[in-house]
């Protein structure tokens, strides 16, 4: 062998091995839902590789894992979820030793770091991890729409562009412990979010305003929190617990409620069954429009999380007559 052979092997051996290195490297995050990961790209620096669960088209309430999902729990730096209130087929695994201490919930806050005094965001010191929803209530007197979990709280916080804002930077506390942290990629993403949610939800907020006198109906409680943040009419919600079908006397309440509404509106969901609303809507003067709670169509980059959010927005305006959209 010459030479200049061998020294060229020695050159691909050692490419080969930096380039397996670096791609070992890379910090790996696994998040339960799609928004969830949204909120982690906005964040994140550029080698952050992220595993979804929850499939498009599936419901967090009643998901089953593959072989491969398992893998990347085990090889997560970090895993981002709600909490046992929403995506209750993780509740006993992540509870367990090998993934306790590596397990964030968005929810309550858990393992969480605490706020340094020298962060760049110190007007946010004040925030406490335990419970994000707790200042953050839904107006309108909704909650006896909540899913049963137990504590009565709305799990579907991700909707709420303020607890949205706050799980980022709980995100981006999580993400800065990490060995390959950038904090100062991570400080200005976050910066960066923050202000494109401000102005976000200024815009969202003067869209909504034709729409603020209908009466909107859902399919289960996940729009409480936008419509709560918003100040929107929702005056029904057709099934209290999406897995089940709703009872006769549900059923013939919000009938009533529709037949009386002020330009009623059914916002649908695409992750389950159509047919049984069809029938409790049929000869009623409604108009429908689909919205996804769990972003399926929404793409994954660093400005996901903003075009979600303008998604439900135009879902809302959907409904609006042609003539005043």
């Amino acid at each position: 062998m010459t030479t200049s052979r061998f020294t060229g092997l020695i050159a691909l051996g050692a490419a080969t091995l930096l380039a397996s290195t670096s791609t070992l490297a890379s910090t790996q995050v696994v998040t339960s839902l799609k928004p969830i990961e949204l909120l982690v790209k906005a964040i994140a620096a550029d080698d952050v590789e992220i595993t979804t669960l929850v499939q498009p088209g599936a419901s967090p309430h009643n998901y089953s894992m593959k072989p491969s999902q398992r893998r990347a729990l085990e090889a997560a730096d970090a895993i981002f979820w709600v909490g046992p209130e929403m995506e209750t087929f993780l509740t006993r695994l992540l509870g367990g030793s090998e993934f306790r201490d590596r397990t964030y919930s968005l929810m309550h806050g858990e393992n969480v770091p605490e706020v340094q005094s020298d962060n760049n965001h110190g007007d946010h010191d004040e925030h406490e991890h335990h419970n994000h929803h707790d200042d953050h209530e839904e107006s309108g007197g909704h909650d006896d729409h909540h899913h049963d979990n137990g504590s009565g709280e709305d799990p579907h916080i991700w909707l709420d562009p303020a607890l949205a804002v706050e799980m980022a930077r709980d995100i981006h506390r999580v993400l800065a412990t990490l060995k390959s942290a950038d904090t100062h990629v991570l400080d200005a993403n976050l910066a960066r979010f923050e202000r494109a949610m401000a102005e976000t939800e200024t815009a969202i907020n003067q869209r909504l305003d034709p729409a603020r006198d209908i009466d909107l109906f859902t399919y289960h409680d996940a729009f409480t929190r936008f419509v709560g943040h918003y100040n929107m009419n929702l005056e029904g919600i057709l099934t209290l617990n999406p897995e089940l079908s709703p009872g006769a006397g549900h059923i013939a309440e919000v009938q009533e409620k529709l037949r009386n509404a002020n330009q009623p509106c059914l916002l649908t969901e695409p992750q389950f069954n159509r047919q049984w609303w069809r029938s409790i809507t049929e000869g009623l003067d409604i108009t429908f429009s689909t919205w996804d709670p769990l972003a399926t169509d929404i793409e994954t980059d660093q400005d996901g999380y903003i075009t979600f959010q303008q998604s439900l927005a135009d879902a809302v305006l959907k409904c609006l007559p042609e003539d005043a959209k």
